[in-house]
């Protein structure tokens, strides 16, 4: 009986300690060794982007929003450097020339107003009107013979203009091209009798019929010359703080009808807007 229950406590005690075994070997695993992996299904790609995200090439490199482009009607012109139109005013003399000297005497009242069309910061177009006094000379008066004189010229000129900047404010320019001049003058207290012999004064004058003589019949103390011609010239500009230019200019005008010509140099100063 004794025998039974001592094999019966050995073999309990041998089962407990093969139990204190196993468990303890569980427990000296080294941790560095890897465990098991849990099944392939339950795991979630790492690498896989979510399906709202974009691609990341998509996105700028500086993390900044591309710059929005400005329409053309939204660009801003640049300011023209020139006017559309000028204009000018300007009062000066004359100084004649060709066979105008001959009777008219330098110094006479000239008086110009202009106004330019300008395709550009240096070409344009410009139209002058002219008038000049041309007072005949002492001598010629003598020789008419007559107490005084009323002699005007009118001239309207059509000039392509070439304007030259020298500096901001300094600027030259030159003009050219034709014009039609038309000269008016009267003789008062005159005693040439009619008939008379043709002087050079009286061919100028245009009272001469045929070169030989001043008409018998007609009012030949009163001239009227209508000619077509040409003109150019240059001037100088300075330009104000105001924007005003002021200008000083010099031409030479020439017209012609026949043996009569008209030749006068206005020099005038004025100014331009």
């Amino acid at each position: 009986m004794i025998g039974k229950s001592a094999s019966a406590s050995a073999l309990t005690l041998l089962v407990i300690t093969i139990l204190i075994g196993t468990q303890g070997f569980a427990q000296a695993t080294p941790a560095g060794q890897p465990a098991e992996a849990p099944p392939p299904a339950a795991q979630q790609p790492a690498t896989e982007p979510p399906a709202a995200q974009q691609p990341a090439a998509q996105q700028p490199a500086s993390g900044q929003e591309p710059a929005e482009e400005i329409p053309l009607s939204r660009r801003r012109a640049r300011p023209k450097n020139y006017k559309n139109w000028t204009f000018d005013v300007g009062l000066g003399a004359s100084l004649e020339s060709g066979s105008t000297q001959s009777f008219v005497r330098e110094g006479g009242v000239v008086a110009t107003a202009g106004v330019a069309r300008n395709a550009n910061k240096y070409l344009g177009l410009r139209a002058d009107f002219i008038f000049a006094n041309l007072p005949l000379r002492d001598s010629v008066l003598q020789n008419a013979p007559a107490t005084g004189d009323n002699n005007n010229l009118y001239a309207i000129t059509l000039d392509p203009i070439i304007n030259i900047p020298l500096s901001k404010k300094v600027g030259g320019y030159i003009l050219f091209g034709p014009g039609f001049y038309h000269r008016a003058g009267s003789l008062s207290g005159d005693t040439t009798v009619p008939g008379s012999g043709c002087s050079p004064f009286w061919a100028w004058w245009g009272a001469c019929t045929g070169g030989v003589s001043i008409p018998v019949s007609g009012d030949f103390l009163h001239s009227n010359q209508s000619a077509f011609g040409y003109n150019f010239g240059a001037g100088v500009t300075r330009k104000m703080p105001s924007g005003v230019e002021i200008y000083a200019e010099a031409r030479l005008t020439h017209g012609k009808n026949g043996n009569i010509t008209t030749d006068v140099r206005p020099i005038t100063i004025g100014v331009r807007w």
